[in-house]
């Protein structure tokens, strides 16, 4: 459970809540969420795509083919 003892920071919390019409208990999440994003997207995409979770599909040549457009 999460206290907030800062009037400043509860004012912040307000002042986002009222322009985002949210409880200030949801714009803190989003505050939460935004940040944690930001963060993971300054990581360089290969980390970022290293720490996704392995499916084991076999790829589809073809597709990718397709994304490269026609060859010259």
């Amino acid at each position: 459970m999460l206290q907030i003892r800062s009037e400043y920071v509860s004012e912040l919390a307000a002042k986002l809540a009222a322009l985002k019409q949210l409880t200030k208990t949801d714009a803190v999440k989003l505050a939460l969420e935004n940040e944690l994003r930001r963060i993971e997207e300054e990581k360089p995409l290969q980390d970022r795509v290293a720490s996704w979770p392995e499916t084991r599909l076999p790829a589809d040549k073809a597709f990718y083919d397709d994304l490269s457009g026609p060859r010259a």
